[in-house]
């Protein structure tokens, strides 16, 4: 099912197979239609999956790049099925993607391999498309424009710019989740009957910053106030069945929503005819078990403008969230001796907290990604010397496929709206977006699944359904 978009070696941009950066501008989309010498367009890029690793600027393990690091670890659950993802000069020079994704189920973690290397290419494919129409028309409906700087005397054109820009990529948002939940429902070799994964994803453009989130996975940000004090912004709002907004829709599709008496703060989905599955989240990729009950694929989007006294950003797994809290997070990071040690760091103190908060739960699967919003980072040598080198990257990935080496299993518990969440007036816009995505060719092995075995503070699934087992066996 082809959704490939990539680099062909005719473009003036190409990247190398050493590793050298590529030149600026790939991928890069012209403003309202206006064109730009040696501008590189979409149609120069188009990359298959199975050449997705070797993309320069692409990083979906352990390590840092120019502007970001990332980390993961597994838990005590099994297999790690946390998946995570960095892409700098995503569709320009100044574009980087970035995701978290956390699978649950028992085949939870091909599910957010899968998401994670098919997604970005769909927010590509559609940009692509959009390109098309603008060129075809000379309307310039693809109206990417490279940079809004904030302006509070902004006049009608810039407004209308940035509505433009907004609901551009909103559409694009949109359009990618729901193709990329169409995919694995009908992906011949990945069963997602009763299992699934988050998605916490941005791509930060300029000054644009763009998110959107399913599940439960979240994304904050580190910033300086008035007294040049760093506070965390809570960008994300964690998709619980709890909110009273997703457990409206939950019951009006005819799905349950209610606790068990064992863990009375983690409210979960179940089938109306059956106590099973208990998915404790209201949205998330797979699931199709659910996806008649009220839970969907339709993630939250936001847009806002980045100021210079935001700092960084961090995108984790809930592993991460239901141990540290967001003013946590942001102390660890910003305190952090090394920026490509912060992610690591991160998920260490989530690890030293499971043990002393829950010391009889299996510790969850962690996965952070920390982006620093000035583009800067550590030396090489610093680097190196916080052990990160690519000698050392494969062997925090114990018993995952050696190409998708970062998966992670999902545990899920009552996580509440942080109180500095950005109000209306900041964030520049809400609204709901859909997915779908393709998986490999890869067959589903036959994995030890612990998720829902022995003792756990919160699993993403209590149990799975009766008639589970029945479907895979006919």
């Amino acid at each position: 099912m082809g959704c490939c978009v990539s680099t062909s070696s005719r473009s003036t941009c190409s990247s190398r197979s050493n590793g050298e950066k590529v030149s600026p501008s790939c991928l890069e989309v012209g403003c309202c239609g206006q064109k730009r010498a040696a501008r590189r367009t979409f149609s120069d890029h188009v990359i298959s999956l199975h050449h997705l690793p070797s993309i320069p600027g692409r990083m979906f393990t352990n390590g840092k790049n120019q502007s970001s690091c990332m980390f993961t670890q597994q838990g005590r659950k099994g297999i790690n099925q946390d998946a995570m993802v960095v892409w700098e000069d995503f569709v320009s020079e100044d574009m980087i993607f970035c995701g978290i994704f956390d699978g649950h189920g028992p085949h939870g973690h091909l599910v957010a391999q899968k998401v994670r290397d098919t997604l970005p290419l769909k927010l590509l494919s559609f940009l692509h498309s959009s390109e098309l129409k603008s060129n075809g028309n000379g309307l310039g409906k693809a109206c990417f424009k490279e940079n809004i700087e904030p302006d509070t005397r902004e006049s009608d054109k810039d407004c209308s710019a940035k509505d433009k820009l907004s609901s551009t990529w909103r559409e694009a948002f949109m359009k990618s989740y729901k193709d990329m939940d169409k995919e694995l429902r009908s992906h011949p070799h990945l069963d997602c009957f009763c299992s699934g994964s988050t998605a916490v994803t941005l791509v930060k453009q300029g000054s644009n910053l763009f998110l959107g989130n399913i599940g439960d996975s979240r994304a904050i940000m580190g910033s300086k106030d008035s007294n040049d004090s760093m506070v965390a912004i809570q960008l994300t709002v964690d998709l619980k069945p709890d909110l009273p907004s997703e457990a409206e829709r939950i019951k009006h599709c005819k799905g349950r929503v209610f606790a068990l008496q064992d863990e009375p703060e983690v409210h979960r989905v179940w089938l109306p005819f059956d106590d099973a599955p208990g998915l404790a989240m209201a949205r998330a990729f797979g699931d199709f078990c659910l996806k008649d009950y009220g839970v969907i694929s339709i993630p939250e989007f936001s847009h806002q403008l980045l100021t210079n006294r935001d700092q960084f950003i961090v995108l984790a797994s809930d592993g991460v969230w239901d141990v540290l809290s967001n003013e946590e997070v942001v102390e660890i990071v910003s305190s952090a001796p090394t920026r490509s040690s912060a992610a690591r760091i991160v998920v260490d103190s989530a690890a030293r907290e499971w043990k002393l908060k829950y010391p009889t739960s299996k510790i969850d699967d962690c996965a952070v990604v920390c982006l620093f919003l000035d583009g800067k980072m550590d030396s090489e040598s610093e680097y190196d010397e916080q052990g990160f080198s690519s000698a050392t990257i494969q062997s925090n990935h114990s018993g995952v496929n050696p190409i998708e080496s970062d998966e992670g299993q999902k545990s899920e518990p009552s996580l509440h709206r942080n109180g500095t969440v950005r109000s209306s007036e900041e964030n520049e816009t809400n609204g709901a977006l859909y997915v779908e995505v393709e998986i490999g060719a890869s067959s589903v092995d036959d994995q030890n699944w612990l998720g829902l075995e022995g003792v756990t503070r919160v699993n993403s699934l209590v149990q799975l359904p009766r008639f589970s087992e029945e479907r895979s066996n006919s």
